[in-house]
């Protein structure tokens, strides 16, 4: 006589370890946050299976520019000191400022929260960074995933990445291909350590352990060490507007190039917008070195050339300009709120580095 197998519980997706509940409970959290961020060119966003965007009818020859990042390792720290508040704004940072690089105007932002189990206020405080670096930087936050992966990420971690679209006049396209020996460098100040370096911020925080400051230009060591990536659409866009560069050679004027500074430090980013046969020549000490970056260079022990390889090292955005417009370019960059700094000029490079600090 056969015996049947006793019958086993139905497994829902829940006891899977998805609930989708709470993602509902998320997509609710987000849709006013995403809300705030509505611009012109928003056709449908939060909710559909794709957005839809139409490209705003000011532009005569617009071209398309987009870009795609993460936060890195920063998040470690974001897990263990719990503080999600601000990643997302790196998050949008990192994508729409490497498109401003190209001249382009950030229309339109979309992320993808990954998760082994979803904790919605967790989310919520991610997303509300998402979409405040958004509305800071005019882009609107289109649509997004939220993806819940049972077994993918420890408990309480998560992954994120953002892409962003932009647009810019054809003719207006920043390609640096006119920059050319006597160009002033400008650099604009960034808000410390912002989502590059943090596998060596890491390192230095284990081996100060114990033994870390209480406060590091003026905050509380954790906030000046989690403090978000500098937006600097807004401001860069209006000197652009003020300060446009003209290929005419009778007016050549205006700025020329820029380079968002993230992996890879000054030395790395800067010769990604110089012409072949030129170099930036910087004057070490015409920026100053804040208090975060001082310690982590003493405590990881390294020199100069390391510091600015790796870190921005307190610049976040170099603007190449024309020499007879450095100042009022400088002087518009500061009205805006910028923290502008002469770091040198573009020179021959001759048989030298693309970047020269001395």
């Amino acid at each position: 006589m056969s015996t049947s197998a006793p019958s086993s519980p139905p497994l829902s997706y829940k006891d899977a370890g998805v609930d989708i509940d709470a993602g509902d409970a998320l997509v609710e959290r987000i849709k006013p946050l995403a809300k705030k961020t509505m611009r012109e060119g928003v056709m449908a966003g939060i909710g559909g299976f794709g957005a839809l965007f139409e490209v705003p009818k000011r532009y005569q020859e617009p071209v398309l520019v987009s870009g795609t990042d993460g936060v890195g390792t920063k998040l470690k720290l974001a897990f263990e000191w719990n503080m999600h508040d601000t990643v997302g704004i790196d998050l949008v940072a990192m994508s729409v400022n490497d498109v401003l690089v190209q001249g382009a105007e950030p229309l339109f932002f979309l992320d993808y929260f990954a998760c082994g189990k979803l904790d919605v206020d967790t989310a919520a405080a991610v997303v509300g960074g998402i979409a405040k670096g958004c509305e800071l930087s005019g882009c609107a936050l289109i649509g997004g995933e939220t993806a819940e992966m049972p077994g993918m990420y420890p408990a309480g971690e998560y992954d994120l990445a953002g892409f962003c679209v932009g647009a810019v006049e054809k003719s207006k396209i920043l390609t640096g291909k006119d920059v050319k020996p006597g160009d002033v460098v400008l650099g604009l100040a960034s808000h410390g350590v912002h989502s590059n370096g943090f596998s060596l911020v890491r390192k230095c925080i284990e081996r100060a352990a114990g033994n870390l400051p209480a406060t590091l230009d003026g905050m509380p060591f954790k906030e000046a060490v989690m403090r978000p990536t500098r937006l600097y659409v807004k401001n860069v866009l209006a000197a652009l507007a003020a300060h446009p560069h003209s290929a005419d050679a009778t007016s050549p004027g205006g700025i020329k190039a820029l380079a968002h500074i993230t992996g890879g430090g000054l030395l790395e980013n800067i010769p990604r917008v110089l012409p072949e046969g030129t170099a930036a020549h910087l004057t070490k000490g015409s920026w100053p070195q804040t208090e975060l970056f001082a310690w982590l260079q003493k405590t990881a022990g390294i020199d100069d050339i390391e510091m600015n390889r790796t870190f921005n090292n307190g610049i976040g955005m170099v603007v190449v300009v024309d020499a007879a417009q450095a100042e009022v370019t400088a002087a518009t960059l500061r009205a805006a709120g910028e923290q502008v700094y002469t770091l040198g000029a573009i020179a021959p490079r001759g048989e030298g580095a693309a970047v020269v600090v001395r």
